[in-house]
């Protein structure tokens, strides 16, 4: 045991002694005062168990305050002690610390709860950090490596035009993934600490949804891909203007992303008496089960679309989005069928 715990028993020994002896020798004595002053005993009686009384309050004030001292060591001193500890540890980096409940009093049970707590998420938190950088490491990997090498094919001696324009459009396209991914990112962190401020404002829906749709004009024309709409006119809504465009042409994009040849996007927008009612869909690969809640997390690919460019930020952006506005948004899928993004937005 270290010294300052050794001067902290002994100065706990020391106070429950002189408080039980002064409290005690108070008692006794206004206790004697009335006594005697009821009944006439002979001095020398008095003289006799005077000493005796005295040293039995010094026996019961060492008593009480050995048992004072070892309550106080188990109740207070030794949770106390313990609770430094796991906190000194999480300091360091050691999140798995943690203190079993059980062997705490009722006192004490809360707050060994929240520092249990407070352990699981900053452990969490740690391993998606891990996870966010391996991510990006991942993502800026392949491009880095193809600009790389194409810029390298370029020193070539001897290289046809063609050749040089091909290799130069696949850096340029390389490096606007590398961007991509950069902007994603950082869009992302602004809207995960809240810097940027959600401006709700009453808009026109309807003209948003046919602005963000006209967008991707050249993607359905070139793939022969069929739109469907069905879109109320002049329906306004409170909302950000802004960042709910990032969410349409976020699920526009992957709708046009996963929808083969000659597939269908339909685009409808109703009206309740509390939202508006937004539904994307499209006739592409779908969504594995089970695999519905975790198109959100940021990275995320399923299985069927590994093959496809993409960073896997745009939904984790949309979910963001969705939360900061105060909006809801639902998902369902087919495998080989098909996916419907589901988004309502408070209306005027």
């Amino acid at each position: 045991m270290k010294k300052h715990s050794i001067r902290r028993l002994i100065l706990n020994f020391c106070l429950t002694f002189f408080g039980f002896f002064i409290l005690s020798g108070v008692a006794i004595t206004v206790s004697f005062m009335l006594f005697f002053h009821a009944y006439e005993l002979p001095i020398d009686y008095i003289r006799e168990f005077a000493p005796r009384t005295f040293f039995n309050l010094v026996f019961m004030s060492l008593v009480f305050g050995i048992l004072g001292t070892l309550w106080r060591m188990f109740t207070v001193e030794k949770p106390i002690y313990e609770i430094n500890e796991v906190l000194r540890k999480i300091r360091k980096g050691n999140l798995d610390s943690k203190l079993n409940r059980r062997f705490y009093t009722s006192r004490y049970s809360a707050i060994v709860k929240n520092i249990n707590i407070i352990a699981s998420e900053l452990s969490t938190i740690d391993n998606l950090k891990v996870s966010l950088m391996s991510n990006i490491s991942h993502e800026l990997k392949t491009p880095i490596s193809v600009i790389s090498n194409y810029a390298e094919l370029l020193q070539t001696e001897n290289l046809s035009d063609e050749k040089r324009i091909e290799y130069a459009k696949s850096i340029l396209d390389s490096s606007g993934k590398v961007n991509e991914l950069i902007t994603n990112i950082l869009k992302l962190n602004q809207l995960e600490n809240q810097k940027i401020p959600s401006s709700m404002t009453e808009y026109n829906l309807s003209e948003q949804l046919c602005e963000c749709l006209l967008g991707f004009e050249n993607v359905w024309e070139d793939r022969n891909i069929d739109i469907v709409t069905e879109i109320e006119d002049d329906v306004t809504v409170v909302s950000d203007m802004q960042l709910m465009s990032i969410v349409w042409n976020n699920i526009l994009s992957n709708a046009f992303k996963f929808t083969p040849e000659y597939g269908t996007v339909s685009v409808t927008l109703t009206t309740g008496k509390k939202y508006a009612v937004v539904k994307i869909s499209d006739t592409g690969c779908g969504i594995p089960e089970g695999q519905t809640e975790l198109i959100f997390d940021k990275f995320y690919q399923c299985d069927s679309s590994r093959s496809t460019d993409g960073n896997g930020l745009g939904l984790a952006l949309v979910k963001r989005i969705i939360n900061l506005t105060d909006s809801i948004i639902k998902v369902e899928s087919e495998e080989g069928k098909g996916t419907t993004f589901t988004v309502k937005i408070h209306k005027n």
